[in-house]
């Protein structure tokens, strides 16, 4: 066993004492040294990061409870002027449309001047009717004025040469009265005769059609060789001065709330451009049936203006100074609408609020709150009342 040993011994004895013993005790020393830096690191770390966490908890407060003191943003939303705006829905019409028919006896269509679309001026012809058998009946008439003007003519020349004859003596006192009366009654006849006269004219005026007042020309209805009358119905529309309206549905609600005069921006269906109007009539009656009103919106003309096409409408009804609120602040149960304000005390109290208009900018806040209180934007649903918070103040600029 001793000479096994130091067999043994002998062999490593050379491994030892060479030139590369220093080195691989160098690199042993390198790796060890390492090692023990990446310990120490990485105990700093844990440690050191432990430390933070702490101390950020710790920040909000000096005991541990206040460490759980949730951070919620508020505002104050003041007052601010919001519009009431009503919406609806229509059809757009002629605002003063004028139905045209038939004024006289009627006959058959000559001749049709004008086209839907057409501008036309008051008293212009739109349609003529053939009159052949007007013109020689009015020419028979003018015939007799003349004949009748003729007779007066001669009865008065008679009536004056028997005036000076009578001083004479050669005519009677009787004469005279009797001359006078067929001057008299000559003179009547020519009135007659010139009355029947200007009769006939009228009426053979009356067989064109024309327009009662300067507009637009809508629609058409007659053609060349139709046999028109009293009976044939509406002829041409026509809207008075080109002026046009939309008819706005609202519920009995709306219709209450909207004044004439006030401003609306009306949308055709189909249509990106907005018309601005007026509301110049608000109906003074409601449908039973439907419980709906008509608002009626002028509008000057446009092209893209149809009568009977749909369009939507947007009615300015007022404006008022409320606090304006993101939506996300108003909460609702059971018992009503609510938001939560900010107390003295940083804590947070239910307030009942009335709920005006909601539109993008945010929603109006009608009764509940005068626009001073801090009041909880977000998270309230996860808030009770009385909860201390750490607020963080947002400005109301949007």
């Amino acid at each position: 066993m001793e000479y096994q040993a130091k067999a043994i011994s002998a062999e490593d004895r050379p491994q030892l004492s060479g030139p590369e013993a220093p080195s691989r005790r160098r690199r042993k020393w390198i790796i060890a040294a390492g090692v023990l830096l990446l310990v120490i690191l990485a105990a700093w770390y844990a440690f050191g990061r432990g430390d933070e966490k702490a101390e950020a908890g710790a920040a909000p407060g000096a005991g541990g409870g206040a460490a759980q003191v949730p951070t919620v943003t508020v505002m104050v939303p003041g007052r601010e002027s919001i519009e009431t705006v009503v919406t609806g829905t229509g059809s757009l019409a002629a605002r003063r449309e004028m139905p045209i028919g038939v004024a006289g006896e009627g006959g058959e269509v000559t001749r049709v001047l004008v086209e839907p679309g057409s501008w036309v001026g008051q008293g212009q012809v739109l349609a003529t009717v053939d009159r052949s058998v007007q013109a020689q009946t009015a020419e028979s008439l003018d015939a007799q004025v003349r004949v009748a003007r003729a007779d007066a003519r001669i009865a008065q020349t008679e009536l004056e040469r028997s005036q000076q004859l009578l001083g004479r003596g050669f005519v009677s006192k009787a004469d005279i009265d009797r001359k006078t009366a067929t001057r008299d009654s000559a003179e009547a006849r020519v009135r007659v005769a010139e009355a029947q006269l200007a009769e006939t004219r009228a009426r053979n005026r009356r067989l064109d059609i024309r327009a009662p007042a300067a507009g637009l020309v809508l629609t058409r209805s007659v053609e060349p060789g139709q046999i028109i009358s009293s009976g044939s119905g509406t002829l041409f529309r026509m809207a008075m001065g080109g002026q046009m309206e939309m008819r706005v549905q609202l519920s009995e609600t709306d219709v209450a709330r909207v004044k004439v005069g006030v401003p609306v921006e009306v949308t055709p269906v189909g249509s990106t451009k907005t018309f601005r109007g007026e509301v110049w009539q608000v109906s003074p009656v409601i449908d039973p049936q439907t419980r709906q009103g008509i608002v009626r919106v002028a509008l000057s003309y446009d092209p893209q203006l149809r009568p009977g096409g749909f369009a939507t409408a947007r009615i300015v009804a007022g404006a008022r100074a409320a606090p304006l609120l993101p939506e996300s602040a108003v909460l609702s149960d059971g018992q009503g609408n609510y938001v939560y304000v900010l107390d003295a005390k940083e804590q947070v109290q239910r307030r009942t609020v009335k709920v005006g208009e909601v539109s993008d900018a945010g929603v109006a806040i009608a009764d509940g709150l005068d626009g001073s209180e801090r009041v909880v934007v977000s998270a309230g649903a996860f808030l009770n009342p009385g909860q201390k918070i750490k607020p963080i103040l947002r400005k109301t600029g949007r």
